[in-house]
């Protein structure tokens, strides 16, 4: 390469950096999806919720849970993993993070990435995704998992892997609250990811790599195998068909799942962009961080009655489906 060549790729890598809006003192309210922020509110008022969290808290303490985690990872930094280390500070320079969180590269084939811990939150990728994702589909993931972060989400997100994997091993302290929590944190923390997608779009600012990064995931295949137009279509299909019967299974399907299905995912993030939402950011429109929100609790109270709403639908459609089920059950014995 010529001296010249190399000039002009520097001076090219410096547009691309520059061409991202850096989104100074931006408060995680500007990418909290309502229906995390209600889910989050109906869970702290359910009456054991703080208390077995504490429990669990007092009983494995931050040190151990954060070595557990840590333990068969290596620490990104610029000498090891320097391409992620790299992606980071530029992903966590455009969300203005007040702080650097440690991340880790775990090795397992699976596409996927977390942020777990409490006072101390760190970041931890999934080797599977740096083998299949590019540097921006990877910038879109960590962005994603720094929003966690900066949401507050990290302390609840931990305690339901936590529950999950002691509830899998059958552990006493698994009881019968313990188990209502797990239902309950399972049920935010799929809201959590709609407020994440946001916030990792923001990071990368191009929605055809936030939407491909999840295609992507989704499918697990060659990008050149893939069409993300199709994709945005099935998503639609997905969200407007099939009968009440349907809807229940819809349900069910989601009910063991932390993470929405990605087709939803994506239907959600194309409406928040047609919404304006996305662009008015960019143009500096956003809430900062520090700056009184006079309107916040009634905001909170807007997006419980949303999400309770949603909820009674939901449990509409499952009376009716059980209703039916019950007349074909009747009509079967009388023949």
């Amino acid at each position: 390469m010529s001296p010249e060549e190399a000039a002009s790729g520097g001076e090219n890598e410096v547009q691309e950096v520059r061409a991202r809006r850096i989104l100074t003192e931006i408060s995680s309210r500007a990418w909290e999806h309502p229906a995390d922020r209600a889910a989050l509110q109906a869970l702290r008022r359910i009456p054991v919720f703080d208390e077995v969290l504490r429990k669990l808290f007092g009983f494995l303490g931050e040190k151990p849970l954060r070595l557990a985690f840590q333990a068969n990872a290596v620490r990104v930094s610029p000498r090891q993993f320097p391409r992620v280390h790299s992606l980071y500070e530029e992903v966590a320079r455009t969300l203005d993070a007040p702080r650097r969180y440690d991340v880790f590269v775990s090795q397992t084939p699976l596409v996927n990435a977390g942020a777990y811990g409490m006072e101390r939150p760190f970041l931890l990728l999934n080797s599977g995704a740096l083998a299949l994702l590019s540097d921006e589909e990877l910038a879109f993931v960590m962005g994603h998992e720094l929003g966690h972060i900066l949401s507050d989400h990290v302390l609840y997100r931990t305690m339901t892997v936590l529950l999950i994997r002691l509830a899998s091993m059958g552990f006493p302290v698994v009881g019968v609250a313990a188990r209502a929590v797990l239902v309950a944190l399972l049920e935010w923390y799929r809201k959590s990811e709609l407020s994440s997608d946001r916030a990792g779009l923001l990071a990368v600012q191009d929605p055809e790599v936030a939407m491909g990064a999840m295609l992507k995931m989704a499918g697990g295949g060659d990008a050149t195998q893939m069409n993300l137009e199709e994709f945005l279509a099935q998503a639609e299909e997905y969200r407007k068909g099939g009968d009440v019967a349907d809807q229940v299974f819809k349900v069910l399907n989601l009910m063991g799942s932390t993470h929405p299905f990605y087709v939803l995912r994506v239907s959600e993030l194309r409406s928040w962009l047609e919404a304006g939402e996305y662009d008015r950011i960019l143009r500096g429109e956003y809430p900062r961080r520090g700056e009184p929100d006079p309107a916040y609790e009634e905001d909170l109270q807007a997006a419980a009655r949303a999400y309770a709403e949603e909820a009674k639908g939901v449990v509409e459609s499952v009376a009716e489906a059980a209703r039916k089920v019950g007349e074909a059950f009747r009509e079967g014995f009388r023949r």
